[in-house]
């Protein structure tokens, strides 16, 4: 299948591919789609809400590393949430800063921003 069969088979309007990103331990590949819209001011649970709401979900650690690499200037530099919680301390999640591209973790409260995604799972 070609590039151009691919896209308009699978994009979506207002999306735009991010990449594919390779599966880990086993883990299918997945093509990864950013979807439209964001959230500002948002702590996490909100984050998680909104992208669930607009039918996606708030990227992996390993997603937003790709969408920094790939589609950075679609982002305000600043801190979006990720959707994956710090594993040793519930009261924080993982953020990506999209100015220099570091992964840190903050707590849940804190106001930040969200970008939604959509997977698509290679079978």
């Amino acid at each position: 299948m070609s590039k151009v069969q691919f896209m308009a088979e699978n994009l979506r309007e207002g999306e735009i591919y991010a990449g594919l990103l390779l599966g880990k331990d086993g883990e299918p590949d997945t093509h990864i789609f950013l979807l439209a819209g964001k959230a500002e001011k948002v702590n996490w649970d909100q984050a998680r809400e909104w992208a669930a709401k607009i039918g996606g979900d708030l990227p992996t650690r390993r997603e937003q590393s790709l969408l920094f690499a790939n589609l950075k200037e679609q982002f305000e530099p600043a801190y979006y949430w990720s959707n994956e919680q710090h594993a040793s301390n519930s009261d924080y999640a993982w953020f990506q800063y999209f100015v220099i591209g570091n992964q840190n973790n903050l707590t849940k409260s804190y106001s930040g921003r969200a970008r939604a995604v959509r997977r698509l799972i290679i079978q």
